[in-house]
């Protein structure tokens, strides 16, 4: 059974400041689950109903390092980052990043995401579209907060991270870059591109000037209705499919 010490400590990494003080995350739910337990990183801890445990017993054998804990539904419930808890919870490792950034290939920079299920979505995509690297400013909402995760659905393990100041990241690239906005090219006259940086802004606020102004290229996909704006990780989504080579 869990410890009141250890139910403390894992609802604590709801919040960013105990995620990087251990460096661990939480991971729930049944597809992001088997993606981790597959992927061959180590796992600290397995939170999961009985019948979830049984039926994925051949793969948790292979986590010999993992701590494995039955718990109810309600227990689950009360752990939980998400409003509705699903069959398991994953403590796990924040595994380490091998890439050496700047890298000259495709990358997303995302500028002041607040909105976790964007950020979530935004790295699915990049996961989607073979983009390998995702960069985030140090207001853009941490990659490691459970709903990021779970919008992620398992791409955290195919993309490099980095949080940098996006101004001075984008300085050293040798490759395009480009600044999704309401009023630059149109994306259906463009050619595609076989490498660049596309920054997407914050929901509100779009990107900061200091990016405009560096970006190679503003581009825009057309409205013919009447929204307002699209979604950022829409947006997202439309852009990597008519801009990357």
């Amino acid at each position: 059974m869990l410890s009141k010490v250890q139910s403390k400590y894992i609802r604590s990494l709801t919040l960013q400041k105990y995620r990087k003080e251990h460096q661990v995350f939480l991971a729930e739910g049944n597809k992001i689950a088997l993606e981790w337990l597959s992927s061959g990183f180590p796992i600290d801890m397995i939170l999961a109903t009985d019948v979830w445990l049984a039926q994925n017993e051949s793969k948790i054998s292979l986590h010999k390092e993992a701590k494995i804990y039955t718990v109810k539904p309600s227990e689950l419930q009360s752990l939980s980052g998400l409003k509705t808890a699903n069959q398991v919870l994953m403590v796990i490792p924040i595994p380490k990043q091998t890439c050496t950034f700047p890298v000259n290939e495709w990358t997303i920079l995302a500028d002041g995401i607040q909105d976790p299920g964007n950020l979530g979505t935004i790295i699915r995509i990049a996961d989607w579209f073979g983009i390998p690297n995702v960069v985030t400013s140090p207001d853009t909402v941490d990659i490691w907060h459970p709903r990021v995760v779970q919008a992620a659905m398992g791409s955290h393990l195919r993309i490099h991270f980095l949080e940098s100041d996006l101004l001075s990241f984008c300085q050293e690239l040798k490759i395009p870059v480009l600044a999704a906005t309401l009023g630059g090219q149109n994306i259906y006259k463009l050619q595609k591109f076989n490498s660049a940086a596309l920054i997407i802004g914050n929901e509100g606020k779009g990107i900061r000037q200091e990016l405009l102004d560096i970006a190679s290229h503003h581009v825009t996909i057309p409205r013919t209705g009447g929204a307002e704006s699209l979604n950022a990780a829409v947006s997202t989504g439309i852009l990597c499919a008519l801009l990357k080579g």
